[in-house]
């Protein structure tokens, strides 16, 4: 009903056209900007605000009346696009600016902070976007705008009052940050004060009642987790820890329960990571887990409405949802009944006195869609799609695999496989995740598998030991093996998809970005027969680089990572220097005779430039078939779906010339 009038605001969205079935999907489909990219219930379900696109348009916030299904658009900017927004009340929205139109290269502002009425009224800038110093022209008065470094938190907050906490990040002469404050703002008046802090604060979180409750602070490379008493208003240190390499005792703080309870992430004498509940009386964890998922480390957030705890959102392969409240378990299996081909996703208000709740779904073969659901009517309404023009039945199909590698380590991997045509002896390209020390993916759409898939190829994404998620062993056993053992799992994992009969041999592509772009080129490296040709985008090529730099380009490697993390997670610049010349791709750049794209952002910060010409420059000294691309505006990644469109459409040839069908 109102997806109809949300598609009139947002005039000239794109559509799905009509596709001959055995056409690829043009490549446009999956690296344009989405066209609905949020969607957010009021507190008591009766108003849903969202934030919607058009091509060549900026998007806007609008909010819909579920009374009456009326939109409005309440807010938008000539230069820049809405960012982050949530509700603080029920009467009144916050929101931040992003710009889609723009690569790293030509960001020289911060987000800002605005506020502003469901209606349109009462709109007030409440931070700077820019490092000037500003003030409000507001008529009731003329104070001053935050600065540019102030934040939204993550945190919701009470959502019943025209104020909320921000956050104010605060740098130190090499531009690292040195500590975190915590602001009360008024969002009508402007006003705000400063939580006291208990140290180099680095994030906040707050309790039940929405107030500041947890803080947490690094020095050097200590991390330690306080705690604020709500009678006197004192802190006092819960624990402490290695901020880089863990250890016992340790947790990371996960929410309050709408009881009180403060629940924290532990691994307690296991493996994997459980949420347990915290004794703050007694000054220790419960032994007993509030949730624990089978083979995984938990990563995910509670879900409650008018003060009761009904459930715990997790990310297992997908994600998935566990309720303790018999009726949201029952409301979950009448919106897997509607919708059986996706995983969907419930979000009820924080107060609701509607029966509407917001339900976001997805596939492997399905990008990001949104509806509401009527649990009175049992009905879904659309809301918005993110890609509307991809249709599900030309994806590929994705599953979680799992293999050994050469000295038994259990080894998961997303294989992905076309959707139409031969499933058995295909080129496959072997995409490497960044990091490394992350999750690569889970289960779901993604635009440049799916694209891959929808070209005809395979897609292995291995989580090589060294990824997090799947248990303190997996990742500890990727300390210092860039190159080594971590590369061995990538290897096997090929060589895994061969002996199934899913990959041709002698037609199987590397590819990555970031450490993924270097394990693509250490790959090359170490089995030259395995990988007919790699794909490095934004790649590391020597870890010293990371150490040392160049005079000409900022890194934003912090020096508390190179001197706590680095040494002991990736290897010591002077204990282990024969291991890191083995290991580096630029020392044995000579050795890489396959096909090479090379693809790297004048402006990335994490892997800068040098990187790049340096290791171009050593490998064309022996192979001359590579092909070279600086994104001058783009930094670690590419933002501009314009220079995403260019290099996608350049792997594509680069694979049709390489493993392609003859």
């Amino acid at each position: 009903m109102f997806r109809t009038l949300l598609l009139a605001v947002a005039a000239g969205a794109a559509t799905a056209g009509a596709q001959t079935p055995a056409a690829p999907p043009p490549i446009e489909h999956f690296f344009e900007n989405p066209v609905f990219t949020g969607a957010a219930l009021s507190p008591t379900a009766q108003f849903l605000a969202v934030r919607i696109g058009a091509p060549d348009t900026r998007e806007r916030l609008a909010v819909v009346d579920l009374r009456n299904n009326s939109v409005q658009v309440v807010a938008q900017f000539r230069d820049a696009d809405i960012g982050d927004f949530r509700w603080i009340s029920e009467q009144r929205l916050v929101f931040d600016s992003t710009d889609n139109q723009i690569g790293q290269a030509d960001v020289d502002f911060g987000p800002g902070l605005y506020a502003v009425n469901r209606d349109g009224s009462d709109f007030r800038q409440l931070a700077n976007r820019s490092g000037e110093i500003a003030v409000t022209p507001s008529s009731a008065s003329r104070r001053q705008l935050l600065p540019w470094h102030t934040f939204l938190m993550e945190q919701l907050g009470a959502q019943d009052s025209d104020s909320i906490y921000v956050t104010s990040t605060h740098y130190d002469s090499r531009f690292e940050v040195a500590y975190v404050n915590l602001l009360r703002l008024d969002t009508k008046t402007g006003l705000s004060s400063i939580i006291v802090r208990p140290g180099n604060t680095r994030s906040w979180m707050l309790d039940h009642r929405g107030e500041p409750r947890i803080a947490t602070t690094l020095d050097k490379n200590i991390s330690a987790v306080h705690y604020r008493d709500p009678a006197t208003g004192e802190w006092r240190k819960l624990v402490e820890f290695d901020a880089y390499k863990g250890g016992q005792p340790n947790f990371t703080p996960l929410a309050f329960g709408p009881d009180g309870t403060f629940y924290v992430l532990s691994r307690g004498n296991d493996d994997k990571t459980s949420v347990y509940p915290y004794d703050l009386a007694a000054g220790k964890i419960r032994a007993a887990p509030l949730v624990s998922l089978q083979g995984y480390d938990f990563s995910g957030s509670l879900i409650t409405d008018n003060g009761r705890l009904l459930g715990v959102r997790h990310l297992t392969d997908a994600e998935a949802t566990t309720w303790f409240d018999p009726a949201m378990q029952t409301l979950q299996k009448q919106v897997d009944a509607l919708l059986p081909a996706t995983i969907n996703l419930i979000t009820p208000a924080a107060r609701p006195d509607t029966p509407n709740v917001l339900v976001e779904s997805y596939s492997d073969r399905q990008p990001r869609s949104y509806a509401l659901f009527d649990t009175a009517n049992q009905t879904l309404n659309k809301v918005g799609d993110s890609h509307p023009a991809i249709q599900p039945a030309q994806m590929g199909s994705e599953q979680l695999v799992h293999y050994k590698a050469r000295d038994g380590l259990d080894i998961p991997a997303w294989l992905t496989l076309p959707g139409s045509g031969a499933k058995k002896n295909l080129p496959m390209v072997v995409l490497v995740h960044g990091g490394p020390y992350v999750r690569g993916h889970s289960w779901g759409w993604d635009a440049e598998v799916q694209f891959l898939a929808s070209r005809g190829y395979a897609v292995l994404q291995p989580e090589f030991r060294g990824s997090t998620g799947f248990g303190a062993r997996h990742y500890r056993a990727g300390w210092k093996q860039w190159g080594l053992k971590m590369q061995d799992d990538i290897a096997d994992g090929a060589k895994w998809a061969i002996a199934q009969g899913i990959a041709a041999p002698q037609r199987i592509c590397i590819a990555g970005a970031s450490y993924g772009g270097y394990a693509t080129l250490m790959g090359l490296v170490n089995d030259p027969q395995l990988y007919q040709c790699g794909i490095n985008w934004v790649g590391v090529t020597d870890i010293n680089l990371m150490y040392t730099g160049h005079w000409s380009f900022t890194s934003d490697m912090t020096e508390g990572w190179k001197r706590y993390g680095m040494p002991d997670l990736i290897g010591d610049p002077v204990k282990d220097a024969a291991q890191l010349a083995a290991t580096s791709p630029l020392l044995q750049a000579a050795r890489i005779k396959q096909p090479l794209l090379l693809a790297y952002g004048a402006a990335d910060m994490r892997v800068p430039l040098y990187h790049g010409n340096k290791f171009r420059d050593a490998v064309k000294a022996g192979n001359k078939d590579v092909e070279w691309v600086v994104y001058d505006e783009e930094g670690h990644g590419w933002a501009l779906p314009k220079n995403r469109i260019d290099f996608w459409g350049r792997v594509e040839k680069f694979l049709a010339r390489n493993i392609g069908k003859p």
